[in-house]
């Protein structure tokens, strides 16, 4: 190798050139999460919540039932729309995914006023919009980066931190010129418009020759284990396992923040500001999280961000909290979510590869869809029968604790993708 070959290896694999490469794709993507399945429904139903209480009679249980349902249906269909984007490509598969998804979400509109159908609603957009959320945009982000891939991944998931800032102050609107229906296709605007456009334009994955140092082998095919694989080994189980504790104590707060502000003698308005403060707290735990990733172990960076929502659990607890309390609440609440949804795309590229990412990345998904699904309407029975949250918030806050701790059961990252000795971490050391 010559010196100026040598020169030249060494300014591709500066930090900056992985920017200048995937900077389209990346936005891209950034765009397809915030208008996508992940974040959409979610900062909608809570300001749709009350009137549909209102206009049909249902429990506050059963409008969360329709979520609920969203999300099982879309956990159990993550793995499939991760096999479509191994086996054919992301492109395709979230492109169209986040066009299907843009028209369910406007037919919400016509919602019917049964349980039944409202459910049916839900089911549907479940099983047509995982494939615009972070299951398929992270696998072309990975392929894009890798020394900086984690504060890459953290800026692709501001996503859900823009639509959490920008979305409910549409759908408020909305609500406010037609009622709580308008809130749908107003909303829907947002995938098609926006994000699909920008996706054709922009969205793909890197050829051989684009790909950073380090993804791919000397044979320049993209390395990592099978699902198969990384089920026999430990690491994938306590993964698990900790994303379902984690997305069980977040995801019914999310949903119901509205409802607990509220509870704290708060407006609606307000309640649609403290949302923003959640929006906030993500896009801090993304970007802050991201960035330590790349520099620290992550499992040592993840565990004290997420015991920051058991502070926050507390603070919300009760009737007579400060608005600021109720503020600062709602920041570290959000945070949790910026920190555990890096923590679900960082490590599976880290302990198990590229080569079956997508597959992979959706059944550890699973949890995370499947606790931030059931959590709705556990929260939403709480609150029927107790007129309030504390004793849920009070289990959330032994669950963002434990799933924390168990991160650092996951030792040392497996770089030749082969499941290693449980050799564990014992302390925040410097990532290789």
């Amino acid at each position: 190798m010559t010196a100026g070959e040598s020169r030249a290896d060494t300014v591709s694999a500066r930090p900056a050139s992985e920017f200048k490469r995937g900077s389209k794709p990346l936005v891209a993507a950034l765009l397809g999460v915030a208008c996508g399945a992940s974040p959409l429904p979610f900062n909608v139903l809570p300001l749709v919540m009350g009137p549909i209480h209102k206009e049909f009679g249902w429990d506050f249980a059963s409008v969360s039932a329709g979520v609920t349902v969203f999300g099982l249906i879309a956990s159990f269909m993550a793995p499939v729309f991760g096999g479509l984007a191994d086996r054919f490509g992301v492109r395709p598969v979230a492109l169209l995914s986040l066009f299907l998804f843009g028209l369910m979400f406007g037919a919400f509109y016509f919602l019917p006023g049964s349980i039944g159908g409202y459910i049916l609603f839900w089911a549907a957009l479940g099983a047509i919009g995982i494939g615009s959320t972070p299951v398929t945009w992270s696998r072309a982000v990975s392929l894009w980066f890798n020394r900086n891939r984690g504060l890459a991944l953290g800026i692709m998931l501001l996503g859900t931190s823009l639509a959490a800032m920008v979305v409910p102050q549409i759908a408020q609107r909305a609500i406010a010129a037609g009622g709580w229906r308008m809130a749908f296709p107003v909303v829907a605007l947002l995938p098609i418009l926006v994000a699909l456009p920008i996706g054709y334009l922009w969205f793909r994955e890197p050829r051989a020759d684009e790909r950073p140092a380090g993804v791919g082998g000397a044979d320049g095919k993209v390395t990592g284990i099978t699902l198969a694989q990384a089920a026999r080994g430990y690491r994938f189980w306590v993964l698990l396992g900790s994303i379902l504790m984690i997305a069980f104590a977040y995801g019914g707060a999310h949903i119901h923040i509205a409802q607990i502000v509220g509870l704290h003698g708060f407006s609606a308005q307000v309640a649609a500001s403290v949302l923003g403060v959640v929006a906030i707290g993500i896009l801090t735990g993304r970007l802050l999280v991201g960035f330590l990733f790349d520099r620290f172990w992550a499992p040592g960076v993840a565990f004290p961000a997420l015991l920051l929502p058991a502070l926050a659990c507390y603070l919300l607890m009760g009737t007579d909290t400060s608005l600021p309390l109720v503020m600062t609440g709602a920041f570290l609440l959000g945070f949790a979510a910026g920190a555990e949804s890096d923590v679900i795309a960082f490590l599976a590229a880290k302990y198990f590869g590229m080569a079956h990412y997508g597959r992979i990345y959706g059944v550890l998904y699973m949890p995370f869809g499947i606790g931030s699904a059931i959590s709705p309407i556990i929260y939403g029975i709480v609150r029927d029968r107790t007129g309030g949250y504390d004793p849920m918030l009070l289990v959330a806050m032994v669950l963002f604790a434990v799933g924390g701790a168990m991160l650092l059961a996951l030792g040392r990252y497996n770089d030749n993708f082969a499941e290693p000795s449980a050799d564990a971490e014992p302390e925040l050391v410097r990532a290789s």
